[in-house]
């Protein structure tokens, strides 16, 4: 599993909690078998945000998730909640 740093979550930078996922930069229904650890909400915003085709496509790599608006959008409202914080996220079906 590829990280940034030890115990640090890939995506929004914050420490990692006591649940860790791991979410495949390129999806495993694609052959991708790069991981890299992230916290459950952050994990879950990543696949209600995009289609499987759009992360092999054009989000396979960290920089482009996070440059992504609503993925931005989420960081900013992510950064300062605790790091074992979960909420539901919003399904974006339409987007699929």
């Amino acid at each position: 599993m590829r990280q940034m740093k030890a115990g640090i979550c890939a995506l929004c930078g914050r420490p990692l909690g006591a649940r860790v996922e791991a979410h495949h930069l390129i999806p495993k229904t694609f052959g991708g078998r790069e991981t890299v650890a992230l916290h459950p909400i952050c994990h879950r915003k990543i696949h209600t945000t995009l289609s499987e085709r759009e992360l092999r496509d054009r989000y396979h790599t960290l920089e482009a998730l996070r440059a992504q608006p609503d993925i931005t959008l989420f960081l900013r409202w992510i950064a300062d909640k605790p790091v074992d914080f979960y909420t539901r996220t919003a399904t974006a079906r339409s987007r699929r």
